[in-house]
């Protein structure tokens, strides 16, 4: 995994009055190293929903669908990941619930990041990097010397290391060589589609260079 890890959140594209079906399938032209949908306000049913139709448009492309938090619902519907994070399903229970299904977690402090390295996941993402509008009970802040350090402890684990918060396209070099790959929100969102495919393909070149020693 390496490069832009797009993020479709419900709620942020909502404010904006933006499908995100759209929105995925403009991110998807860009063919990022993955996508994750975000939507803890709907139901379900209606994230299943919108999980079955984002696959066919994923695998189309060959790129990974990720569910958040529902482990159950990312296997009715194909997915590719799930994605939980510290409030979430532990590691170890998704995997007893679904085996073959890769598992990403979040973390916040080298102490979470060990807990996670331990159980094995698909990935780790670590952050908040820079300061992030995007939730509201987000983590402190550990800055780009608190990233190279985890992705070194990643790394020597055989783990690919995902970085979370604040992450824009101006600031992409700065953490590139300190990361497998970068989530990205609201740097992506626009109205204009053609605008969407055009920051990720920015987004995605400029996070894919400078891995000398990364993860596959």
């Amino acid at each position: 995994m390496r490069g832009l890890y797009a993020i479709v959140d419900v709620k942020t594209l909502a404010a904006r009055g933006i499908d995100p079906l759209a929105f995925a399938g403009a991110v998807l032209a860009a063919r990022p190293a993955a996508l994750q949908l975000r939507a803890k306000e709907l139901q379900a049913r209606e994230l299943l929903a919108m999980l079955r139709a984002l696959a066919p448009m994923c695998h189309g492309v060959k790129v990974p669908l990720v569910a958040n938090d529902r482990a159950d619902l990312a296997v009715l519907a194909g997915c590719d990941m799930v994605h939980v994070g510290q409030d979430d399903i532990a590691v170890d229970l998704v995997h007893r619930i679904a085996p073959t299904l890769p598992v990403g977690v979040s973390t916040h402090d080298a102490k979470q990041l060990a807990a996670a390295l331990d159980a094995r996941p698909a990935y780790v993402a670590y952050g908040p990097v820079y300061a992030t509008a995007t939730k509201i009970d987000a983590s402190p802040v550990v800055g780009v010397d608190g990233l190279r350090e985890a992705y070194a402890t990643a790394r020597a684990r055989g783990i690919p290391l995902v970085a979370i918060g604040g992450i824009s396209l101006d600031r992409a070099a700065e953490i590139a060589p300190h990361c497998d790959a970068a989530a990205v929100i609201a740097d992506l969102v626009s109205t204009d589609m053609r605008e969407v495919t055009e920051k990720a393909r920015a987004l995605h070149a400029a996070l894919s260079r400078s891995h000398v020693g990364a993860v596959a």
